[in-house]
């Protein structure tokens, strides 16, 4: 009879061992799903028709429509359409590719090339990214990249690791800065990387709008060598409270609050702010937003390595 109890005891701890993991996709997160866009640039500039990416339920849009998430999908992403003083430009750095019988996003970073004869010729740097949130099109300027991004969704949970499939390419060499004003700038002695990570933020605003956060949890890795095929199942381990002191912390990991990579949000009225990430909060805080990034580079913007591709599918939340 002991060791018959003894069995059953075992089965039981092995039952709840397996369900106290849970694995929770994040919608459109398989990649089997693309919109696609056909929007014709201005004849300024070719007057070509150009094919743009969005993550989303099967279906295609003609014309150069501002884009806004379709079917309840929280992606978005660098593949934007703007209109800079009556020029209609598109730009794609993020595709669907082939996985496992199904499909995959492929981001890279590559030099968008944009010439009008006799008034613009110029290389604009674009690294592939896809992030939890919104692009707020059409973009009428170059300025302030991540002010157009209403970056991070309502999120309540705790979950223990971000897990995806992956696959690297890394072309090596310096990173480059290009933004279509001034020359190429190669920045010697410099490394860029393939970035992913996970951010729970508490959010609250003040009675002037303003958006202030403090960091919950904090999961963030960056892939510098090319792998060999792909890495299954990966895991990036979801750290709560001030992590500063963690053995496994560096300095990328910290607070968001630098001038020339803030991200922004939309407030209560509507009006895109700055996100004031002050401090590092309680390890037991419940979150209010979580802000997921998958991308080609890891710099600020128009930085990266030509070259630099990351493949990825299967986002799912372990809580």
């Amino acid at each position: 009879m002991k060791r018959i109890a003894l069995f059953f005891s075992a089965v039981a701890l092995f039952c709840s061992s397996v369900h106290a993991e849970q694995i929770v996709p994040i919608k459109y997160g398989d990649f089997e799903n693309w919109i696609t866009r056909e929007i014709k640039e201005s004849g300024i500039i070719g007057g070509k028709e150009k094919t743009v990416y969005a993550i989303g339920p099967n279906q295609t849009i003609k014309g150069s429509v501002a884009y806004t998430n379709k079917g309840g999908s929280p992606w978005a992403s660098s593949n934007i359409m703007a209109k800079v003083m009556g020029v209609t430009k598109t730009s794609n750095a993020v595709f669907p590719d082939k996985h496992n019988g199904g499909r995959c996003v492929k981001l890279t970073t590559m030099l968008d090339h944009v010439k009008a004869i006799g008034i613009i010729n110029m290389d604009v740097l674009v690294s592939g990214t896809i992030f939890l949130g919104e692009m707020l099109e059409p973009i009428k300027s170059t300025k302030s990249p991540y002010s157009k991004m209403n970056m991070g969704i309502p999120f309540k949970q705790r979950p223990k690791f971000l897990q995806f499939d992956y696959r690297v390419v890394a072309p090596g060499g310096a990173p480059i800065y290009s933004s279509g004003f001034g020359k190429k700038k190669t920045l010697t002695g410099q490394k860029d990387y393939a970035e992913v990570f996970i951010l729970l933020q508490r959010r609250w605003e003040d009675a002037k709008g303003n958006i202030h956060a403090a960091r919950v949890g904090t999961g963030r890795e960056r892939f510098g060598k090319t792998t060999t095929g792909w890495v299954n199942k990966h895991r990036i381990p979801i750290w709560y409270g001030d992590i500063t002191g963690h053995a496994g912390y560096k300095p990328y990991m910290g607070l968001i609050n630098s001038k020339d990579k803030t991200y922004y949000a939309k407030n209560s009225k509507g009006k895109m702010v700055p996100i004031q990430e002050e401090k590092w909060d309680d390890a037991n805080a419940t979150p209010t937003h979580v802000v997921v990034m998958i991308s080609s580079g890891c710099g600020t913007a128009y930085t990266g390595t030509v070259g630099m591709t990351l493949w990825v599918d299967n986002v799912s939340y372990v809580l």
